[in-house]
């Protein structure tokens, strides 16, 4: 090209802002214009009498010598922005994307292509912002509405918007939001408008209820602000259905009031510093602090059986992920100092993003009054059990006495009367009739011996059926003491004596006589029994207001000290006295008479001493 022609196309290249590229016809860059050099970032002299592939990204290089040809060629302009998408490289590898503007041209014979360059860039990626936010728009879940600021008609909805409310655009178009409100209250969205309308607030937010074209209702959070679209004012409303949350809010709710209503006491408390973080009410109740004083303590404040270290190490396997939860047992300190005994469940939670354990806390008074009172009546049932086991051995012990003693009781008289019987048999002469006698007084007073026993039996069955019938009459008691020692002066042994009582002829009793006649004699029969010969038998005499007393006192065996808790007892006979006669049921059944008639009987005995017993009864029985 002359220098001529170079100097023309050199001050046409500046004068336009666009990048200016000339190559010829076999793709060589005859010349550029600066807005090149900065488009691209090449100086001027690394673009001339270059390929112009140079300036296109390799991946393009296989098909654009077709593409030139062709065009060069059919030798037509093409505007800028037609055709297909373009792209350039610049020197430092960036792609970038552009629209050329290609010109032929032919001068003095030769064929150049004047191209004009544009930077699209900016525009691409505005468009593609553009497009981002338009899907956006169509594909997000939340309702996004467009509503014209006058006429409150929706210009445009979502597609979440139209799937969740029912109504598709076309329809939505000839609506309003108050068709679309559960209430359908204009007034309600005037008020809600007015602030963005006059300027006091760029956004609203506020729930209400949405209905769908089916009827159902839900409800929805509403963000609603003004906005543009060419040049028309416009509200924008993001709709969120917040079905789920109300939900989750409802149930929120529901698992408060438990944690706030419910009797046991629940901590949460951190797991780092053990601060309470959160307490309910029934834990405030019990412990005695509310939770602004909780929330300055942790747990080892209310648990005085517990040191930091032993604490720690404690819930370490909960730390650890070994354990899900801990039970045990410990005692917690109430405000006002008292304790009292709890069982804690204890388990690692989350609060708020951050880990925190949780303590379910029950309150064990009762069940530990209930578990001691229960192990004290197992003992006291123990203590009764191991009684009645030795009561009942001694019972057994006493009926193995019982039947030894009627055996020898009963065998010894029948081995009298038998032999006196044979004897008799033997005696046939007049002058063996003192011997007869004899055997038949022995033989009488044997067969009164076994009828006295068999009454003492017959009078403990009476006693035991309750058909004991006491008749109570006014009488002297020196006839009664002298019936009795009358008796009784016929068992005396050699030498001994009975001391009579002095001052009771004036002593007189309502009461039942035979009883006290029965109880006198045993006893003052049994000191004869059990006391030496040449010994003396005192009875002793008082009488007050209210009782009589009678003392019979013997210097006789005496009773051991290890057998005279059962000397009451039925059958029961002390060991020192095995060898002598009797039943053992006496004292028993004169108790029992004697308690009866409001009377009672006591002894002090030593042995190989005596024994001094004590009978009290009352004076006169009410009747």
């Amino acid at each position: 090209m002359l220098n001529k022609e170079q100097d023309i196309f050199n001050v046409l290249f500046e004068a336009v802002s666009e990048g200016v590229i000339v190559v010829d016809d076999q793709q060589k860059i005859v010349s550029i214009n600066s807005s090149i050099e900065k488009m691209f970032g090449y100086e001027k002299d690394e673009l001339v009498h270059e390929k112009l592939n140079i300036l296109i990204p390799k991946n393009y290089h296989a098909g654009h010598g077709d593409h030139f040809k062709s065009f060069l060629n059919k030798k037509e302009k093409r505007q800028m922005g037609k055709g297909r998408h373009l792209y350039g490289a610049r020197k430092n590898g960036d792609i970038f994307p552009l629209e050329a503007g290609l010109n032929p041209f032919k001068i003095y014979g030769k064929n150049f292509i004047m191209a004009l360059i544009i930077d699209v860039s900016e525009r691409k990626k505005a468009e593609e912002e553009l497009i981002h936010w338009a899907n956006i728009f169509n594909e997000s879940l939340n309702e996004i509405y467009i509503i014209d600021a006058d006429t409150l008609k929706f210009i445009n909805a979502n597609q979440g918007a139209q799937k969740n409310i029912g109504y598709n655009l076309s329809e939505l178009k000839n609506m309003t939001p108050v068709d679309i409100m559960a209430e359908k209250l204009g007034a309600k969205l005037a008020k809600i408008l007015n602030p963005l309308r006059e300027g006091k607030k760029k956004r609203v937010v506020f729930e209400d209820m949405h209905e769908r074209k089916n009827g159902t209702k839900y409800p929805v959070e509403v963000h609603l602000q003004l906005s543009s679209l060419h040049t028309k004012v416009v509200l924008v409303a993001i709709t969120i259905d917040i079905t789920v949350r109300k939900k989750a809010e409802q149930e929120l709710t529901h698992w408060a009031n438990i944690f706030n209503e419910s009797l046991n006491e629940i901590y949460i408390f951190n797991s780092d510093t053990y601060k309470f973080i959160n307490v309910n009410l029934g834990a405030q109740k019990n412990i005695g602090y509310d939770l602004t004083e909780l929330k300055s303590l942790t747990p080892l404040d209310i648990k005085p059986d517990y040191t930091e270290a032993q604490f720690r190490k404690k819930v370490q396997p909960l730390l650890e992920k070994k354990e899900d939860k801990l039970i045990f047992e410990t005692v917690h300190l109430r405000k006002n100092g008292t304790k009292y005994p709890v069982e804690i469940h204890l388990q690692l939670s989350t609060f708020k993003g951050k880990e925190v354990f949780v303590a379910i806390i029950l309150d064990i008074t009762e069940r530990k009054n209930y578990t001691k009172k229960l192990e004290n009546t197992v003992d006291q049932r123990t203590i009764e059990l191991k009684k009645a086991l030795a009561k009942e051995k001694e019972l057994n012990e006493l009926k193995t006495k019982f039947l030894s003693l009627v055996s020898h009781e009963f065998k010894t008289p029948l081995s009298g009367i038998l032999t006196s019987t044979i004897l008799l048999g033997k005696y046939k002469l007049t002058e063996q009739q003192e011997k007869r006698e004899k055997h038949l007084e022995t033989i009488t007073n044997k067969v009164h011996y076994l009828n006295n026993i068999l009454n003492d039996f017959l009078s403990v069955e009476k006693l035991e059926t309750g058909k004991i019938k006491y008749k109570y009459d006014n009488f002297k008691l020196s006839k009664v003491v002298d019936e009795v020692i009358y008796n009784a002066n016929m068992l005396l042994k050699v030498g001994q004596k009975i001391k009579y009582p002095e001052n009771i002829d004036e002593i007189s009793l309502i009461q039942d006589e035979k009883t006290i006649e029965l109880s006198l004699s045993n006893l003052v029969n049994n000191a004869i029994k059990y006391s030496p010969e040449n010994s003396v038998i005192e009875i002793g005499i008082k009488q007050d207001a209210f009782h009589t007393t009678f003392n019979i006192k013997d210097n006789g065996m005496g009773i051991p000290e290890a057998d005279q808790k059962n000397i009451f007892n039925r059958y029961f006979r002390a060991e020192n006295a095995l060898l002598t006669q009797g039943t053992g049921i006496g004292l028993n059944i004169i108790k029992s008479h004697l308690e009866n008639i409001g009377g009672t009987i006591t002894f002090e005995s030593k042995e190989n001493i005596g024994s001094t017993f004590v009978m009290k009864i009352i004076n006169e029985v009410l009747l």
